[in-house]
């Protein structure tokens, strides 16, 4: 929405609002509500630049490892008051992430004993005619036991 707004603002000394509104399907006042919010919003993208700046130093302070949870808790032991979903949409806006330590799970281990299953159809997945060519993959199937 911020974006048809933002089009508006930009074509409003050309054509009136009235109208640009009524072609973009947005209301009047949400358009005027949206513009009464600018320099909250403008203020809160310069509170978030000063907080990534510090979210950065913590970040680099532990070497790269620190994901949203425990640069929140760095923070608040420096006597910020600052909230973990907050510290989150910061560090995805401004590219910041931790170092992730969980393995891949496996959750299929091919039978060394077991030959490889011939390629039928070749990797050659076109039919010459709709039910010349019917395949399926059954990945997992849930045994009882």
């Amino acid at each position: 929405m911020t974006s048809r707004f933002q089009f508006v603002d930009d074509h409003r000394a050309t054509y009136e609002v009235k109208r640009l509104c009524q072609v973009l399907g947005v209301n009047r006042s949400s358009y005027y509500k949206w513009l009464a919010g600018a320099e909250a919003r403008a203020g809160r993208t310069r509170e978030d630049r000063v907080l990534a700046e510090e979210i950065r130093r913590v970040h680099g302070e532990s070497g790269g490892a620190y994901g949203s949870p425990r640069v929140t808790a760095e923070l608040r032991e420096k006597g910020h008051a600052v909230n973990e979903k907050r510290i989150a949409r910061v560090m995805r806006a401004f590219d910041i992430t931790g170092i992730r330590l969980r393995r891949r799970v496996r959750t299929t281990v091919p039978d060394p004993a077991s030959g490889t299953v011939p390629d039928l159809f070749g990797r050659d997945f076109t039919a010459t005619e709709p039910g010349r060519k019917l395949m399926g993959d059954i990945t997992y199937l849930p045994l009882q036991g």
